[in-house]
């Protein structure tokens, strides 16, 4: 590969919204620089893609489209930060509980600009539910104690696990790469 090709594959890579957190900080500070850069990458890998994009199941074994992982990340914010520590009574935004990843299909019907609201106010509710509580503070999960610095360490695995599968899913999509 030549020097300005590679060159223009890392300025691709590059967005101002996102960065590496720090390698030395406060732990909070740390996961949550994490967790936010992980909700960018996952925003990052839908952007620049049309509904049927996004939509697109590129994987025939699998559920999987970008749109279904927003929809998914959605309820997963909201599981760990409003019903686990906040204990809010609320029920799902587009899951059946009886259902096994329900979120993901079907999206035919699905509006893009709404499932995305949707989920950056689940990202903002769940900043919200962690304002003011210690990293050891707990909510409960299936009847035991589960502090915020697990929630946090999840949701980092979370994102990150599913920015993998983006990642796939988005290259075969319309061959885009990139961390």
């Amino acid at each position: 590969m030549d020097g300005d090709r590679e060159a223009a594959m890392v300025e691709d890579l590059i967005d101002a919204r996102r960065s590496e957190p720090d390698f030395v900080q406060p732990e909070r500070n740390m996961l949550e620089s994490w967790l936010e850069f992980h909700r960018m990458t996952l925003l990052l890998k839908c952007e620049g893609l049309d509904d049927a994009q996004r939509k697109a199941r590129p994987v025939g074994t699998s559920k999987l489209s970008l749109h279904g992982l927003v929809r998914h990340m959605a309820e997963v914010e909201r599981n760990w930060f409003r019903r686990v520590l906040g204990a809010e009574d609320i029920g799902h935004i587009w899951a059946d509980p009886g259902v096994e990843d329900s979120e993901l299909i079907p999206l035919d019907g699905a509006d893009w600009e709404a499932d995305l609201t949707a989920w950056q106010s689940e990202c903002d509710a769940a900043r919200a539910a962690a304002d003011g509580h210690s990293l050891d503070d707990t909510g409960t999960r299936r009847g035991q104690p589960c502090s915020l610095r697990w929630i946090y360490n999840h949701m980092i695995e979370e994102y990150a696990r599913h920015n993998g599968h983006a990642d796939l899913i988005r290259e075969l999509v319309d061959g885009t790469v990139g961390w």
